[in-house]
């Protein structure tokens, strides 16, 4: 698989770093993964939220060419796992966007999950929901769990704190998302679907899952795990693998507690760790950089550079109005440092392949294990239970996606049978900033 050079220059000019303060606490991971259990198999899930939950609409806008409802909810994760979620985060908050006047008997509602970032409803209002309206389409946003309304004081922008809080988003979104079916259902409207793009792609994937009835489904730059995203993709770069390194060392419940409770369809966890011998080697190859001349790693497309060449404006405007974070980049941007931000860190550093390091390396490939097989016990959408009916499914992938590597898991056409992949060909930013038609 190919990837993107632009993707990876993006991911080496943002800030932004995840997971800083660690794995969150064993006993947290231990409830999340036996919880895991029950809303991954859809006959227990569905029981989880009742038909009749309540959903409390504040304000009721209109305006020229729709309705605008805001409105709230608590989140049923709260109930089936106290203590968890922080208090900030407790509560749903959701726009819907509907035309003031329905042209059919039909009233068609389409979820909205937020990818990474994406805090707040204003994006998905624009560039989503009002294009789909004009289809006779409506849309509900839901702010994520850690975002906007919901993100905890202490967080710094889209930091998650913890890797366990990132399967908190999870779990919440599929049983508040349930919550809006119910509810769309009890207000006549239907039929109903769900999307997001990048990480709102796994989550949308993740809550269709639940429903009982047939549901529309289009992910968007988004695959079968979210494990390769983490260990083998660009935002890689953007974890403290030292910290985590440290933390699975010192504290054994990772190691003998937490392990035993991971369930991969993956091959290569958790019989052993014999697979995760060539990673390093792997991970070179994918995200490495060429010591001697600084080069981006030789399994770049060679496409991607002429496209990089010519898109490159157009994509910084489009970043702005975006406001996909560009306000995290480097002040300025010379050809010096541009050259210096094409060099991709070295993977040295995460593996050190001196003799005198031998343990540290075992270590580090050990936490890395771990990485990935928490993320395939959480995300990997083998876990789940297979959507009611698979050919309503519509997969939208980038062809040369360095956030999202397919290769090494196993594919959504393998896990969903009759469900349809199409690719653009670009990388993720590209594809995030130019594309946004192709995902309506």
């Amino acid at each position: 698989m190919k990837m993107s050079r632009l993707d990876y220059l993006y991911r080496r000019l943002l800030l932004t770093k995840f997971f800083v303060k660690g794995w969150g606490k064993p006993e947290n991971l231990k409830r999340l993964f036996e919880f895991r259990k029950i809303i991954s198999d859809r006959e227990k899930c569905q029981h989880l939220v009742p038909a009749d939950y309540p959903v409390h609409i504040d304000k009721v806008t209109v305006q020229n060419e729709c309705k605008v409802l805001e409105g709230h909810f608590k989140s049923p994760f709260v109930d089936h796992l106290p203590g968890i979620m922080p208090k900030d985060v407790e509560t749903a908050y959701f726009q819907m966007i509907l035309p003031k006047k329905w042209n059919t008997k039909l009233k068609p509602v389409c979820v909205h999950l937020a990818g990474t970032g994406d805090h707040n409803f204003w994006r998905r209002r624009i560039f989503s929901a009002r294009p789909l309206l004009k289809s006779g389409i409506a849309s509900i946003i839901l702010e994520n769990p850690y975002y906007g309304m919901r993100k905890p004081k202490q967080q710094l922008r889209s930091s998650l704190h913890n890797v366990s809080d990132l399967f908190v988003m999870g779990g919440a979104l599929v049983l508040e998302s349930l919550a809006l079916f119910h509810w769309c259902e009890r207000e006549g409207y239907g039929p109903l679907g769900i999307t997001g793009i990048s990480m709102g792609g796994f989550m949308a994937s993740l809550a269709a899952t639940n429903w009982h009835k047939p549901l529309a489904l289009i992910p968007c730059l988004s695959w079968s795990t979210a494990s390769s995203v983490f260990t083998r993709g660009v935002m890689s770069g953007a974890i403290p693998w030292k910290l985590l390194q440290d933390q699975y060392k010192s504290d054994h419940q990772y190691q003998d507690e937490v392990t035993k409770l991971i369930v991969s369809p993956e091959d290569h966890y958790p019989e052993s760790l014999d697979a995760m011998k060539n990673l390093q080697n792997q991970f070179c190859n994918e995200v490495g950089s060429n010591s001697h001349n600084g080069s981006v790693c030789s399994n770049m497309s060679n496409n991607d550079t002429n496209q990089h060449k010519d898109t490159s404006e157009s994509v910084k405007k489009s970043a702005m109005f975006y406001s996909l974070n560009f306000h995290d980049l480097t002040t300025s941007v010379t050809i010096s440092n541009l050259t210096d931000a094409l060099k991709l860190p070295r993977v040295s550093s995460l593996f050190p392949t001196r003799p005198r390091a031998t343990q540290n390396k075992n270590m580090q490939q050990e936490a890395l294990a771990f990485m990935r097989g928490v993320m395939d016990e959480c995300t990997h959408l083998g876990n789940f239970s297979c959507p009611v009916d698979p050919t309503l499914i519509i997969i939208i992938a980038a062809r040369n996606d360095a956030y999202v590597p397919r290769d090494s898991v196993l594919s959504l056409e393998e896990i969903w049978p009759g469900a349809e992949v199409r690719y653009i060909d670009s990388g993720h930013i590209v594809s995030f900033l130019l594309k946004q038609d192709v995902f309506r």
